[in-house]
């Protein structure tokens, strides 16, 4: 009997796992909302509204999709636009830290 339930372990702890995954990609993005928050406000501070404007109103405007698809319950759409939305700030984060060429 002891042979039996050892043997059955390790399919059991592989559902529990696929559960696990399945349910925290299910819920809300809120980590990924937040880090898109974060990404925004250091390209913000970093000076990106002068220097990438247009990537850090790409961001924003993404950001404010992920949040309205957060609201209609769509989370893999909003945790989608999220990602996107860190992404473009952290591409206007970039271009802020590049020497500015004279013009």
């Amino acid at each position: 009997m002891a042979g039996l339930v050892r043997r059955g372990m390790p399919v059991v702890l592989m559902l529990f796992t696929a559960q696990l995954v399945v349910a925290c990609g299910s819920g809300p993005p809120v980590q990924e909302m937040s880090d898109a928050r974060q990404a925004i406000a250091v390209a913000r501070e970093a000076g990106a509204e002068e220097r990438a404007a247009e990537q850090l109103r790409d961001a924003e405007e993404l950001l404010d999709r992920a949040q309205q698809k957060l609201s209609d319950r769509a989370y893999e759409e909003a945790r989608h636009n999220a990602l996107q939305a860190k992404l473009k700030a952290l591409d206007a984060l970039a271009r802020t830290e590049q020497p500015q060429r004279d013009e």
